[in-house]
């Protein structure tokens, strides 16, 4: 049995999140709306939108899946205040998406879609980020349902509503359009390290006119 965690280093941990954050034992359940049931002969991953050829792109289930797997090592910051910390994402990264589906060159902004239509939008460069991640896997485990199974959005460097869970598809978009909850007040952006949390903080430039 390993020694209990110090002070000290508790500390310098915590030290290490966003401001305004504090360290989160467990991964809590969040999320507005009721769990979808999942059908797999149904379910489908769409690309559309400014697409580079013009077309929409699609994988049904068992496609998706067999795409490369990789895996990333990134926190989770919730704008409730909470951050997960070094957890292990496994999943399709959102450049191999990019790298299939490649969005026309005057693309500045994506939605990504989920279940019910909810809807996060974020900056093209947010999405193609290095560790942006559409997980199906946390920790070596299968995701379950409440946290989003069978897919979930991951985008470490941005608040975790910005990451929808049970995603279905993604939108290329050459100018920028709020998602769900831009559109009932949260941020556009939704940096942590700044903390965006809400509009109200929001500077001129960071995104349409409410």
């Amino acid at each position: 049995m390993g020694q209990p965690e110090s002070g000290e280093h508790r500390a310098a941990r915590e030290s290490a999140l966003p401001p305004g954050q504090r360290l989160q034992r467990g991964w809590p359940v969040t999320h507005y709306g009721p769990v979808p049931k999942f059908r797999p002969e149904r379910w489908e991953f769409r690309v559309f939108g400014a697409t580079a050829d013009g077309g929409k792109h699609c994988w049904n289930h068992e496609e998706f899946t067999a795409l490369p797997f990789s895996t990333v090592v990134a926190d989770l910051h919730c704008v409730t205040k909470f951050s997960m910390v070094g957890a292990e994402w496994g999943g399709v990264p959102a450049r191999t998406v990019l790298e299939l589906a490649p969005p026309a060159p005057d693309v500045s902004h994506v939605m990504v879609w989920a279940e019910y239509g909810f809807s996060a939008n974020m900056r093209l460069s947010d999405f193609a980020s290095e560790h942006a991640i559409f997980a199906t896997h946390k920790d070596g485990e299968l995701l379950t349902a409440e946290h989003g199974f069978p897919l979930r959005l991951i985008v470490p460097h941005l608040y975790a509503w910005k990451g929808p869970k049970w995603v279905r598809g993604v939108e290329y978009m050459t100018a920028d359009r709020r998602g769900f909850w831009e559109e009932r007040g949260y941020h556009n952006i939704g940096d942590p390290w700044a903390e965006q949390r809400y509009s109200y903080q929001e500077e001129p430039g960071d995104g349409p006119e409410l």
